[in-house]
């Protein structure tokens, strides 16, 4: 059987409690060679995983969203990734947020914290005010460092990303992304869940949401709305997490990306502009809105070479592509079902990749 210790690997996850259930997809030159699902979708309802489960992308949103439509409004002339936000934004002028420019944001070393638990704020506040006070609340965070100077994994980055796309492309992120990339591309199930309107219910014939974490301030079971705070407190469209997919459309989305990156393709994007994105930037093992492999310990494993791109998110999702061999692999799990406690993830991921990847060279694929 093909990638026989593959399933088996993914099968003991589920039975070790390392996640509920997951979708696993390994495409190789655009083809998917592996898709399967495992496990529950929801383990109190005990609804079986499928390939057509919808979930919670988390910051998988910030390069499938948010880097994307920085990237979409560079290759229309409109955005600069050196150009800073004095430049865009004026609330940012004459404050210690001016000269941080949007390269700077999306490779994380803007000088903003990690992580802030705005939502504490935001919950109280009336909904139809809560983005602006949300900004408010950006543009007085102090700096950790100066802009250029330091790493830090910065969901407030992408928060002001998200900011910037809506100042220069005078629409919401979510509807910028759906009309310029995901509708182009035929993706039909990529998108975020608007909290101040009415949205699609769990169930869409056979399509359902992955159940996340029982959330103790929210105090339910979180289904179909961003497991992220932050995100759901501003209305569940941000920058950072809100993004919700199936694995096919987001292989759909990375093999787009994956050929025009080697020149194969380029309806949307130019290849050049690609690879500027894909390209690790100077000091920092960052690209543009992408991660790419560390050196020891990478999520990814000791097999994806150096030029590969990826990215995680916190409810147990992820995606590796390696450009030089036209490998995807993406991960989509429930892992914080029902707590966000449960770690064990962090151990598994380069177990899998390394035992995806030592299939294909064993069986001569790559």
């Amino acid at each position: 059987m093909f990638m026989e210790q593959v399933d088996k690997i993914m099968t003991q996850a589920v039975q070790e409690n390392i996640f509920p259930g997951g979708v696993l997809l390994v495409s190789v030159k655009g083809s998917v060679i592996f898709d399967n699902a495992f496990g529950y979708a929801n383990i109190i309802s005990h609804e079986r995983m499928t390939k057509n489960t919808i979930f919670d992308l988390a910051s998988l949103t910030k390069p499938l969203a948010t880097s994307l439509a920085v990237m979409k409004l560079v290759q229309e002339g409109k955005l600069e990734t050196d150009n800073n936000l004095g430049s865009i934004l004026p609330q940012c002028r004459n404050t210690d947020k001016e000269p941080i420019e949007i390269k700077h944001l999306l490779c994380h070393n803007s000088g903003f914290p990690d992580y802030r638990p705005y939502y504490l704020i935001l919950k109280d506040i009336p909904q139809n005010k809560r983005q602006d006070a949300l900004r408010d609340m950006l543009v007085k965070e102090p700096l950790l460092s100066a802009p250029g100077k330091k790493t830090l994994y910065s969901d407030l980055g992408f928060m002001i990303l998200k900011w910037v796309v809506e100042a220069v492309s005078d629409r919401r992120l979510d509807c910028f992304v759906t009309d310029e990339i995901y509708e182009p591309l035929g993706l039909k199930n990529l998108f975020f869940v608007d909290l101040n309107s009415e949205y699609k219910s769990r169930k869409t014939g056979n399509r359902m949401f992955a159940a996340t974490e029982i959330c103790p301030w929210r105090n339910k079971l979180l289904e179909g709305v961003a497991d992220d705070e932050n995100a759901y407190a501003a209305g569940g469209i941000e920058g950072h997490a809100g993004l919700f997919g199936t694995a096919q459309d987001v292989n759909s989305l990375l093999t787009k990306l994956l050929f025009t990156f080697h020149g194969i393709s380029d309806s949307l994007f130019a290849p050049e502009l690609v690879r500027t994105f894909f390209g690790r930037q100077e000091g920092t093992d960052w690209a543009l809105g992408f991660d790419t492999p560390s050196l020891t310990g990478s999520s990814c494993g000791r097999y994806f070479s150096r030029k590969s791109v990826g990215h995680l998110g916190f409810t147990g999702t992820s995606f590796w592509i390696d450009l030089d061999r036209f490998v995807s692999v993406i991960l989509l799990t429930n892992r914080v079902h029902t707590s966000r406690d449960n770690v064990k993830i962090k151990e598994f991921r380069p177990v899998l990749h390394d035992a995806v990847m030592r299939d294909l060279l064993d069986k001569g694929i790559l």
